[in-house]
């Protein structure tokens, strides 16, 4: 065996260079605490492994078409040769492979229940005090997918762009300056139009307002050299990954500040529970897609402009260990007393200049109703949980559908609104080809109660005078008076249960105030500028107790 066709120095090469590969496509984080590194150590070795072997086989290949012949010892020798050494290494496997399992099972959910419980805390909430009250020109009405489209059809107005350029579809949900915002980069067509544009970068994103459907194509006097579209170094994910090479990564998001500069947020996961388990956020990296420029932030550090920390994957994740192991992991399998899990979906809304996951709380005993429905906040993870018996979200968008199933209009998923101090879920009907033709609001208690329209003001109105026929206060309550005076800045009638009630507004009140025909009746001959003095209960939606005409 004196033949060596493949040296030490040549199989060393050989396999350093298909490591690399699969470190240079695969991107693991170099840190103990990541199973992903483990995987790697243990395919990496066994490449080491399969090298050498290869570069015995082939010089016992040659021993035996040399002149020498075929010696009989010669595979033997082979495999002494191969035994100690891929024996140890094997053994090394072995090794790591059982230390990887007895890190699962210490941090399995088995011995750690309430761990995973706690990893999301839900503190208690006042929904009228957390989700105030939205005039008709803040509800967002477009979902992902209206964004989609809205985005692609600015795109194609663009003839500079659409050639070279396509739209990603990143499309984060953010607030920007008090505008709850879809946004999105651009990305390349095809590797040439790649090779043909990287020097410039990307230049531009899209913007769509999530009110008004206004959406902008913003140019950038400098070119975003950094993205997931990228196949080198400026490749987002392999620029994080060698300049934090021990930094495990969440998710990894396209934002943009409040002077529109845009950035890519990559979360770091920091883990709870034994070695590797119970997964959470420890701060997050941000990275000027522009200059490449980033900074790490430990989670309380985090600039108040960035929206979404945590994905909403992970939230809806810790969200299933607080509900199922309420009462330790036994109890999650058998009686399942208190379990609790999110419905089936979820939704955001802008709170403070936050991004907040919603999402409603139904037993594991599923059937069409909610317990509750809870709030997060996607950039602290600030939790809160209302208990509020209603309506399951599909069952209230079936019962959205229902008021216009003659045009055969389908529900988006719900955002949560706060109508009158009663919450309220808001929800846009679409035609066949996702095109959004109507709104709808359905009380979250009592989720026959659908006012629709083809606006949100309209939607909202008729909404109103159908509460109007529900007694919704409680019998254990008695509703506060107040008094107003003010000039009535529009008026509107309606019949409800045989009984004609008004529907009015005072200048500089955004609130709506409904008066009985009972209640006066001069009521018809009050229009717009007549002065009133009145009392009332409620907050937002108010109901008319007695009202005059100033003198």
């Amino acid at each position: 065996m004196k033949n060596k066709i493949l040296p030490t120095a040549v199989k060393t090469l050989i396999s350093a260079a298909i490591i690399f590969l699969m470190f240079w496509f695969e991107l693991p984080a170099v840190n103990l605490r990541s199973e992903g590194f483990w995987s790697f150590l243990v395919r990496s070795i066994i490449v080491c492994i399969v090298v050498y072997a290869f570069g015995r086989i082939l010089a016992i290949a040659k021993d035996i078409k040399s002149a020498r012949g075929y010696q009989k010892g010669s595979i033997k020798e082979l495999l002494r040769s191969l035994g100690k050494p891929v024996m140890v290494t094997l053994a090394v496997v072995a090794v790591m492979i059982a230390a990887s399992a007895v890190f699962s099972i210490v941090g399995s959910q088995l011995f750690n229940a309430s761990g995973y419980n706690k990893l999301l805390v839900l503190e208690d909430g006042d929904f009228s005090a957390d989700v105030a009250e939205l005039n008709m020109t803040q509800i967002p009405v477009v979902d992902r997918d209206t964004a989609v489209r809205l985005g692609a059809r600015k795109m194609g107005n663009m003839e500079d762009l659409v050639s070279q350029f396509d739209i990603s579809e990143e499309y984060t949900q953010i607030n920007y300056k008090g505008r709850p915002t879809r946004v999105t980069p651009l990305c390349y067509g095809d590797p040439i139009k790649w090779f043909n544009n990287q020097s410039q970068g990307l230049p531009a994103y899209i913007m769509v307002d999530m009110v008004t459907q206004e959406t902008t194509l913003v140019r950038l006097d400098e070119g975003m050299k950094y993205s997931s579209g990228e196949y080198f170094m400026r490749n987002i994910y392999r620029y994080l990954r060698f300049k934090y090479p021990t930094k495990i990564f969440d998710n990894i998001t396209f934002e943009i500040d409040e002077n529109g500069t845009p950035y890519w947020v990559a979360s770091t996961v920091s883990y709870r529970i034994g070695f590797w388990s119970g997964r959470d956020i420890g701060g997050a990296v941000l990275v000027n897609a522009v200059t490449g420029e980033s900074s790490f932030y430990k989670l309380n550090d985090v600039p108040t402009w960035v929206d979404q920390v945590y994905s909403s994957d992970m939230i809806i994740e810790q969200l299933i260990y607080n509900g199922k192991y309420r009462s330790g992991f036994f109890n999650s399998i058998f009686g399942q007393k208190g379990v609790l899990q999110p419905t089936d979906g979820y939704n955001y809304l802008a709170i403070d200049d936050d991004v907040w996951l919603y999402t409603g709380i139904t037993s594991v005993m599923s059937d069409e109703s909610n317990v509750g429905f809870v709030l997060v906040n996607l950039r602290t993870k600030d939790a809160r949980y209302y208990s509020l018996p209603g309506a399951e979200e599909y069952s209230a968008m079936s019962s959205a559908e229902g008021q216009v199933q003659n045009l055969g209009y389908k529900s988006t998923f719900p955002i949560l609104l706060n109508v009158g101090d009663r919450p309220t879920y808001f929800m846009s009907l679409k035609d066949d080809a996702g095109l959004v033709k109507m709104y709808a609001f359905v009380d979250v208690e009592q989720y026959q109660i659908v006012g629709t329209g083809s606006s949100p003001n309209e939607a909202r109105t008729n909404y109103i005078a159908k509460l109007g026929k529900v007694d919704t206060s409680s019998e254990s309550e008695t509703p506060t008076e107040k008094s107003v005076s003010g000039k009535i800045s529009g008026i509107e009638s309606a019949v409800v249960s045989g009984n004609t009630k008004y529907y009015f507004m005072l200048q500089g009140d955004s609130s709506i105030y409904i008066a009985d025909i009972s209640q006066n009746s001069m009521l018809p001959f009050m229009g717009a500028g007549a002065e009133v003095e009145l009392t009332y209960t409620g907050n937002e939606t108010r109901t008319v107790t007695s009202i005059k005409l100033a003198k």
